[in-house]
């Protein structure tokens, strides 16, 4: 299997620190970038090894399905970190472009058609989310033997923190503004998928947030957005462009779901900048009879 990941990035030590990528913390967004992209080889790259200590070798491992795995890292205006990337060197090719940066995710989507035939898959992933489950795709290809092409698996993006009322919050909930989502895609259209794995029942539901920062396409899939009139069309209309590029070219082609509630770990990736757990909201168990402070959320 051979995957192509295209991820944008962009710094800007004067840009917003909302988004992880227009962080000012230049050691914190290197540390995220070079996590991201290793972290793809370190879960999914064909190149792993068991150590034989008796004969002093290291052994090919994980050799059932090896997986070979592309990184294309866009960039624009000479606003990046690539030259502090030096771990990383060999492992991903530099696209400099002259995009808007907040439409830097759709330069991706170009990339990756222009990639088309050479792949199995076709992968957009922002520059600090981190895939660490070694099934990743097993897992995709299993869903779409079971739902079909026209269906679109995204995973669950989570946080983690020391400390918290949570140990691990999935951030993707629903969206404040509900009035997003039905204007590029009806939910109540076949709004549930079921099945079992590894023996155990698991449900996939249609959700009216549907971003995770990233999404993966098979190459059926890729082909079929790549040919209709709305691709790259750089509508930025769900929620914001950098939102849009991750998310709203698959929801409007797609019938995209995610793993429910109650299996949310199936298909998962760490958001590696945190923006809500200990750092934008305030989580609280309140004890019993207690009221919970004012602002804060309770946990259930």
């Amino acid at each position: 299997m051979r995957i192509h990941f295209a991820i944008p990035h962009y710094y800007d030590p004067e840009g917003n620190k909302f988004y992880g990528s227009l962080g000012t913390d230049v050691n914190r967004r290197t540390a995220a970038v070079i996590t991201t992209v290793i972290g793809l080889y370190q879960a999914l790259d064909r190149h792993q090894g068991l150590l034989d200590g008796q004969k002093r070798r290291v052994h090919p491992a994980s050799t059932y399905d090896p997986i070979e795995v592309a990184v294309t890292i866009c960039t624009t205006r000479g606003k990046h970190l690539i030259a502090a990337l030096k771990p990383l060197q060999g492992l991903f090719t530099h696209v400099e472009t002259n995009a808007e940066p907040a439409y830097l995710g759709f330069e991706c989507h170009a990339v990756l058609q222009r990639s088309l035939g050479s792949f199995d898959y076709y992968c957009f992933l922002e520059d600090d989310l981190l895939i660490t489950d070694p099934l990743f795709f097993t897992k995709l290809e299993w869903f779409n033997g079971l739902a079909g092409d026209d269906a679109v698996l995204g995973p669950n993006r989570y946080e983690v923190a020391a400390g918290q009322a949570v140990h691990k919050l999935y951030i993707d909930g629903n969206l404040a503004d509900a009035s997003i989502s039905p204007r590029f895609q009806d939910v109540s259209e076949a709004p549930t998928v079921e099945g079992d794995a590894l023996g155990r029942p698991v449900r996939f539901q249609r959700v009216d947030n549907t971003h995770s920062g990233a999404f993966f396409l098979n190459a059926r899939q890729m082909a079929h957005w790549a040919g209709l009139p709305n691709f790259l069309d750089r509508d930025a209309g769900y929620a914001d462009p950098m939102a849009s590029a991750a998310s709203l070219g698959v929801m409007r082609n797609f019938r995209l779901y995610k793993p429910a509630r109650e299996n949310a770990d199936f298909l998962e990736l760490r958001h590696l900048s945190n923006r809500y757990l200990g750092a934008r909201i305030r989580i609280e168990r309140p004890a019993p009879g207690a009221q919970p402070q004012r602002g804060a959320f309770v946990v259930d």
